[in-house]
C-alpha cells in the first residue's frame, strides 16, 4: 500500500479499545504503545488510572476521540485493598508509611458498620498528593516543596461499598462510585473511623461506565496483535461505543448534509440527542433535536 493511501486508511480508522492496564504504567504510557504499535497518532483516553492501579482504562481511537465527553461515564467501580494499622501521607503506598500502633483487634462486623459512613452523596477531600490544581499548580508538586496549603473539600457519591475479604492487616472492598472519588481518600478516612488508620494498598478498577473488565485486553496480548496484524479483532466500533444513544440510520444525502454542519428533519422522537450512523454502519456525529423546529442539528460531527 502506498504512503498517501497508507495515511488515509488510517485516518479513517475510529473506535474504542478496552485496555486492561497493569501496574506500574501511565495511562500516557498505554497510549504510546497503542500509537507505536498501530501508527496511528491520533489516540486519547477517556480518564487517566494511576501507575499504582490496574484495570479498565478506555481508549479511544482516530476520529472517536471527539466522543471523550459522552464516554465518560459517572459511574466507576473498584476492587480496593485497604491495609489496616498504618497511615501514608500520600494515602497510598507510595507515600511515607507510618504504623499506629493502635489495637487491631477488628471484626468483620465493625470493619461493615463502619463503611456505611462513606455510602451515599458524602463530603470527601481529594489528598494534597493529587493532580488536582491549587492556584494554577498541582498539588503533589506543592506538596513535594513543603508548601502549605488547603484543599478543598467537595461531594462524590458512593452507591455501594461492600466488603469482599477481611484478612487482617488487609481487606478488600468492592466500591461503585461518581467519577472523580479519591478511593485512596476513602481507606485514609476509613481508618479514622475504625481508630486504627488505614492506606490504600491495592487498587483495580472493574468497570467505567458500561466497560467492564470482559471487554478489556491485556497489554502483553495487544501487542502480540501489532506484530500478527489483527488488533483491529479488539476495537469496539464508535458506534457500538456509544450506548444508550438512539440510533438515526442516514442516506447519503442526509449523511453529507450533516457532514456539512446543516441539520436534517427530526420525525416521531422526544431523544435530546441521537447518533447519527452511515448505512454501512459508520458513525457520522451524534445529533441534538431542536424541539422548536423538529429538526436534528449536528453537535459533533467526526468526519467533516
Amino acid at each position: 500500500m502506498r504512503s498517501e493511501e497508507t495515511k488515509r486508511y488510517k485516518s479513517a480508522i475510529s473506535g474504542v479499545l478496552i485496555v486492561d492496564k497493569p501496574i506500574g504504567k501511565t495511562s500516557h504510557d498505554i497510549v504510546q504503545i497503542i500509537r507505536k504499535g498501530t501508527g496511528i497518532r491520533r489516540i486519547g483516553h477517556t480518564g487517566t488510572l494511576d501507575p499504582r492501579a490496574s484495570g479498565v482504562l478506555v481508549i479511544l481511537i482516530g476520529p472517536a476521540v471527539r466522543l471523550s465527553e459522552y464516554l465518560q461515564s459517572d459511574i466507576k467501580r473498584y476492587e480496593a485493598t485497604i491495609r489496616l494499622g498504618s497511615v501514608s501521607d500520600t494515602y497510598d503506598g507510595d507515600g511515607l508509611i507510618e504504623t499506629t500502633g493502635a489495637d487491631m483487634n477488628i471484626s468483620e462486623d465493625q470493619i461493615s458498620e463502619a463503611m456505611k459512613k462513606f455510602v451515599g452523596e458524602i463530603e470527601q477531600t481529594p489528598p494534597v498528593y493529587s493532580a488536582l490544581k491549587i492556584k494554577g499548580r498541582k498539588a503533589y508538586e506543592m506538596a513535594r516543596e513543603g508548601i502549605d496549603f488547603e484543599i478543598p473539600s467537595r461531594k462524590v457519591t458512593v452507591y455501594s461499598m461492600d466488603l469482599i475479604e477481611y484478612n487482617p492487616p488487609e481487606l478488600s472492598v468492592d466500591i461503585l462510585c461518581s467519577s472523580g472519588t479519591y478511593v485512596r481518600s476513602i481507606a485514609n478516612d476509613l481508618g479514622q473511623v475504625l481508630g486504627c488508620g488505614a492506606y490504600l494498598s491495592g487498587l483495580r478498577r472493574t468497570l467505567s461506565g458500561h466497560f467492564s473488565l470482559r471487554d478489556a485486553v491485556s497489554i502483553p496480548n495487544l501487542e502480540a496483535s501489532f506484530e500478527e496484524g489483527n488488533w483491529y479483532q479488539y476495537l469496539i466500533p464508535a458506534a457500538e461505543a456509544l450506548d444508550g444513544y438512539a440510533e438515526l440510520v442516514v442516506d447519503m444525502d442526509e449523511e453529507s448534509q450533516i457532514r456539512h454542519g446543516r441539520r436534517i428533519p427530526a420525525q416521531n422522537t422526544d431523544s435530546p440527542y441521537a447518533k447519527a450512523v452511515s448505512e454501512q454502519g459508520e458513525l457520522i456525529a451524534i445529533l441534538e433535536l431542536d424541539p422548536e423546529t423538529s429538526e436534528w442539528k449536528p453537535k459533533k460531527v467526526l468526519y467533516p
